[in-house]
């Protein structure tokens, strides 16, 4: 079983900058791809980015492109969500997860993942 602890929410201006780190425990860490998502009351949840395992490949929400960089370092067992050029709207709680090995096609459904963090508040406000 995996478990995921994360860090690194708070409160940012607009357009400023915050990096937030999702540090796993567990079997075979290097074999999971890793995904952000993120959640606001009343609606759905929402994938931002994920990276595979192996490649490395990041994949992003039309939203997160151009502003959000998910990054891992395997031998921290750490994945990270750095988000840059913050908008009010960035505004929600943030979640990662896990599913094995690549992003898939449709990484950006909660369904596809099988463990969660506990998730962390990030407001962007003036």
């Amino acid at each position: 079983q995996v478990q995921l602890v994360e860090s690194g929410g708070g409160l940012v201006q607009p357009g400023g900058s915050l990096r937030r780190s999702c540090t796993a425990s567990g079997p075979s860490l290097d074999k999971y791809a890793f995904g952000w998502f993120r959640q606001v009351p009343g609606k759905e949840r929402e994938g931002v980015a994920c990276i595979s395992s192996g490649d490395e490949q990041p994949y992003y929400s039309d939203s997160a492109q151009g502003r959000f960089t998910v990054s891992r370092d395997n031998t921290k067992n750490t994945v990270y969500l750095e988000m840059n050029n913050r908008k009010p709207e960035d505004t929600a709680v943030y979640l990662c997860a896990t599913e094995w090995l690549s992003c898939t096609m449709a990484w950006m459904g909660p369904s596809e993942y099988e463990y969660w963090g506990q998730g962390t508040q990030v407001a962007v406000s003036s």
